[in-house]
C-alpha cells in the first residue's frame, strides 16, 4: 500500500479539548483512545490546565482565533472522520467552536459537556452554560453528560429513571440525535441511558470497583468518536465505547495519589511489575 492510499485508508478524529498535565483527562486522554482504537488523532487545543490525580491548580485559556485556526489547520490538510469536543470553558470559545464545525459540517460530532473536574474543580464557566445548549448542541449527533451534567442541561433533578428519561428527552429537544446520560454516578449497577429521540436503550456493564476513574467521561467520548470515524453507526459507537471503558477501568492502575486515569492500552500489553531489586533507582 503506497502512502497515498494509506492517508485515504486510515479513520481520523479530531478532537477539540484542553490539556490535562497528568495526562489521564483531556486532549491526552481522548488521543491515547484514538490510537488504542487503531484511529489516527488530531487536536485542537483550547486550555491548558495544570492539574494532576489530585487537583486542578491553575488554567489558561487558548485564545479563540487560535482555537479556530488549529482546527481549520487539520480539517483542510488531514481531514476528520469524526470529531470530538472536551473542556470548552468559556461562552466564546463554544462560540467558535461551534463556527468552525458547521462552517466544515462536521455530521459525527459528539459533544461531551465537560463541566467540572473529577477533583472536583470546576472547568465550565457558569456563563458558558448558555452558550453550549444554544449553540453546541444543536451541531451535535450524540451528547454523552453523567447525571449532575444531564441535571444542568435539562434544568432537571434526576433521581430514578424516570427523571433520567424527562431529563435525556429536554436535551433531546436541544439538537443532538442522540443522548447518552452515563450512569456511572447512578447506585448499583452504572446503566447508560440512550434516547434517540423517540426510543430509549439502556447499556448495563458491571461496574468496576476501583478508584482510577480520571478521565473516564473523555475516553467515553473519544472511544465514541474513534468508532464513528471507523463507520460504525452512533448505537454501536455508543456500545462499544461502553466496553472500551469498562476493561480499561478493570485494567487501570495507580498513578499519583489522587483519581488514577484508566489504561487505554489495555489490549496491547499488561503493565510490567516492577522488580523490587530497582527500587530507589
Amino acid at each position: 500500500m503506497n502512502d497515498l492510499s494509506f492517508q485515504t485508508a486510515i479513520p481520523k478524529a479530531l478532537t477539540i479539548a484542553g490539556s490535562d498535565s497528568g495526562a489521564g483527562a483531556g486532549i491526552q486522554a481522548d488521543l491515547k483512545t484514538f490510537a488504542a482504537l487503531g484511529v489516527y488523532g488530531t487536536s485542537a487545543l483550547t486550555a491548558v490546565t495544570a492539574q494532576n490525580t489530585r487537583a486542578v491548580l491553575a488554567v489558561a485559556e487558548v485564545p479563540e482565533e487560535v482555537v479556530a485556526l488549529q482546527i481549520d489547520a487539520v480539517l483542510e490538510d488531514i481531514g476528520a472522520d469524526a470529531a470530538k469536543t472536551g473542556m470548552l470553558s468559556s461562552p466564546s470559545i463554544i462560540e467558535t467552536v461551534a463556527d468552525r464545525i458547521e462552517a466544515w459540517g462536521i455530521s459525527n460530532f459528539v459533544v461531551d459537556p465537560v463541566m467540572v473536574a473529577k477533583s472536583g474543580d470546576r472547568l465550565l464557566q457558569v456563563d458558558a452554560i448558555s452558550a453550549l445548549r444554544s449553540k453546541l448542541l444543536p451541531l451535535a449527533l450524540i451528547v454523552t453528560p453523567n447525571i449532575p451534567e444531564a441535571e444542568v442541561l435539562s434544568g432537571r433533578t434526576i433521581t430514578n429513571d424516570d427523571d433520567a428519561k424527562a431529563a435525556a428527552a429536554a436535551i433531546s429537544e436541544l439538537g443532538p440525535r442522540f443522548v447518552v446520560i452515563k450512569g456511572g454516578h447512578r447506585a448499583g449497577a452504572p446503566v447508560d441511558l440512550v434516547y434517540d429521540g423517540a426510543c430509549y436503550l439502556e447499556f448495563e456493564y458491571d461496574r468496576v470497583e476501583t478508584e482510577n476513574t480520571h478521565g473516564t467521561g473523555c475516553t467515553f467520548s473519544a472511544a465514541i468518536a474513534a468508532y464513528l470515524a471507523r463507520e460504525y453507526n452512533a448505537i454501536e459507537a455508543i456500545s462499544e465505547a461502553k466496553k472500551f471503558v469498562t476493561e480499561a477501568l478493570r485494567a487501570s492502575y495507580r498513578i499519583g495519589d489522587g483519581h488514577s486515569p484508566v489504561n487505554h492500552f489495555f489490549s496491547f500489553a499488561p503493565v510490567p511489575a516492577r522488580d523490587p531489586a530497582l527500587e530507589g533507582r
